[in-house]
């Protein structure tokens, strides 16, 4: 049995370790405003968007004018998998879900026998998938100086994206995130971005018939690079909301599970030292009636 130093070293060490969760927990919850509030503000506009480019590409169908990321290669040989996860943890299970769905795609691939490529943003994710898949990995993004999330950052993402794809690099590429829920729920998502799949979210029931100056295919193909790099901003800006959702949570748990530990030990403490008091009663009784 720990003697009464030790616990009580051991009660002021967790006291200690529940401030900083609590500490951590309060400065989530102030990030977590601001990035939800950017993640909620952003979808409108790529559900507008994904709806306009739906249309279009509705309209252009499988026709060999059609841009080339939109029809694709004509081959799904190799994919290229674009994993988004943070670049700190202590967010709960935020980087391993999205690994864990990226880690079940990769081994889905092989067992088809197609060729797989990772390219990673974030360092947890990296982390995570290194040793299980880290032959396959064809480049990474650090965001660990970035503050704030920017389009830019999306932009730079989807350059080298669509580099490796005018390259000829790979046929299909799919980026993996995790959709904003709520505090303590966030998807971990998978979105193919390459070829460009576009689902009408929002219809248009108003029976209008549009007629595009320059044409269709043109307009394509100016909007579907910006297509890429909207998926990853959106993706992007979900993971902030879900990493500082998920941080929260997780630093709540944290700090009412040092609370319940402080309890036990202090009751530990409290039975110890009685045991010792009486020790010491005993003792001196027993020498009081030995003179």
């Amino acid at each position: 049995m720990p003697n009464l130093k030790d616990l009580k070293n051991r009660i002021e060490s967790v006291k200690s370790t529940r401030k900083i969760t609590k500490a951590m927990q309060m400065v989530a919850a102030a990030k977590l405003r601001r990035a939800q509030e950017s993640a909620e503000a952003s979808r409108p506009y790529a559900a507008r968007f994904n709806a306009v480019m739906a249309g279009l590409a509705a309209s252009v169908g499988g026709s060999d004018s059609a841009p080339k990321l939109l029809r694709g290669t004509g081959s799904d040989d190799v994919h290229l998998l674009v994993v988004m996860t943070a670049e700190r943890g202590l967010c709960g299970g935020f980087n391993s879900n999205i690994a864990k769905l990226a880690r079940a795609k990769a081994y889905e691939l092989k067992a088809k026998g197609k060729t797989v490529k990772i390219l990673t943003v974030g360092k947890k994710g990296r982390d995570a998938i290194k040793r299980d898949y880290g032959d396959l990995f064809v480049g990474h993004v650090d965001l660990s100086e970035v503050k704030r999330l920017g389009y830019t950052n999306a932009q730079d993402i989807a350059k080298d994206v669509l580099s490796r794809f005018d390259a000829g690099e790979f046929d299909v590429a799919t980026i993996f995130y995790s959709k904003f829920v709520n505090v303590v729920s966030q998807t971990p998502t998978a979105q193919q971005i390459i070829p460009a799949s576009f689902e009408d979210v929002e219809g248009d029931d108003s029976g209008a018939v549009f007629d595009y100056e320059p044409s269709e295919e043109a307009i394509l193909a100016d909007l579907l690079p910006k297509a890429v790099a909207t998926a990853i901003f959106s993706g992007l800006l979900e993971n902030g909301a879900s990493e500082q959702g998920a941080r929260m949570s997780a630093m709540d748990n944290a700090t009412r599970n040092a609370g319940e530990m402080i309890d036990k030990l202090t009751i530990q403490f409290n039975r110890s030292r009685q045991a010792v008091i009486t020790n010491e009663l005993i003792e001196i009784i027993s020498g009081a009636e030995a003179l």
